[in-house]
């Protein structure tokens, strides 16, 4: 996977639904941006597999604390914001 691919916002927002919808056991399409992991019925396992899937489709590390969420300095308050912190993460990277 080339970085030019990496760094298209798009297919990264596209992924990371991808992930979240797999976790959630509901189809993509059904995926918003303004949805947070509760609206989703995640659990805090389901979250973990998310970060987890996060990892390994961007080969990033991601800065989630699973024992103090709060503190970890990454943004999961909705769909969208854990694309923008996923976005964050590859473009740090890229440089």
């Amino acid at each position: 996977m080339g970085l030019d691919f990496m760094l298209d916002e798009n297919v990264i927002a596209l992924r990371v639904k991808q992930i979240i919808a797999e976790q959630a056991l509901v189809d993509v399409a059904d995926v918003r941006e303004d949805m947070t992991l509760e609206d989703l019925d995640l659990d805090s396992l389901g979250l973990i597999e998310c970060i987890f899937g996060i990892e390994e489709a961007f080969d990033v590390a991601v800065p989630f604390n699973a024992n103090n969420p709060d503190e970890s300095g990454f943004d999961i308050s909705s769909v969208g914001a854990i694309i923008r912190q996923v976005e964050g993460l590859i473009s740090q990277q890229a440089v």
